[in-house]
């Protein structure tokens, strides 16, 4: 079964390609249920800021902000033996992933920028406030760090935590107490 972008204008996506040459790395609609557009990291506040009230886009609303651990080093990945990763060469660590709606044309884009392990990127905050959790949140659980975030730290795990547990290195039966943790009880699952 192929999934493509139906119903998405290619005269759009041809138009947005030409309005913001430079910041856009690449776009991609074979397999995708909307089309994903690649922006370059020093771009995309300038171009999320622009595409929310120009004519024929007007994507006002960021309805999520994720990301996911894509190019892990591969030797540090503990092996489950669920698969395999596969090293994808040079390419950046991290996605970083904005999905936008437009109110007015009823219609999605999402899009993302890529990050090596240490680079900031952006905060949208100054878009979007709700951004403000979002990024505290890929910030806690994947360690991406947000370029002028007002308040960026932990907001799921406690402060003492140490490492990103949703990073594919991150081990998987890894837990962490402190002196002042409560005492584990049984709840009857335990082996």
């Amino acid at each position: 079964m192929t999934v493509s972008c139906k119903g998405y204008s290619k005269e759009k996506l041809e138009r947005m390609k030409a309005r913001y040459t430079g910041k856009i790395l690449s776009i991609e609609t074979k397999k995708t249920d909307m089309p994903i557009i690649e922006v370059a990291p020093e771009g995309v506040v300038e171009f999320l800021q622009s595409i929310i009230s120009e004519e024929g886009f007007e994507y006002n609303f960021l309805s999520d902000l994720t990301a996911y651990d894509f190019n892990p080093p591969v030797s540090k990945v503990p092996d489950y033996d669920l698969g395999s990763c596969r090293a994808e060469g040079d390419a950046k660590r991290f996605v970083v992933v904005y999905h936008l709606l437009s109110l007015q044309n009823k219609d999605r884009i999402r899009v993302i920028v890529r990050a090596n392990d240490g680079e900031e990127v952006p905060s949208v905050t100054s878009i979007w406030k709700s951004a403000d959790w979002l990024e505290r949140e890929v910030f806690d659980l994947y360690g991406v760090k947000f370029a002028n975030h007002p308040n960026l730290r932990r907001i799921m795990l406690d402060d003492r935590w140490v490492g990103h547990p949703l990073r594919k290195d991150y081990h998987i039966k890894k837990y962490q107490r402190w002196e002042d943790s409560l005492e584990m009880t049984s709840v009857g699952f335990e082996e």
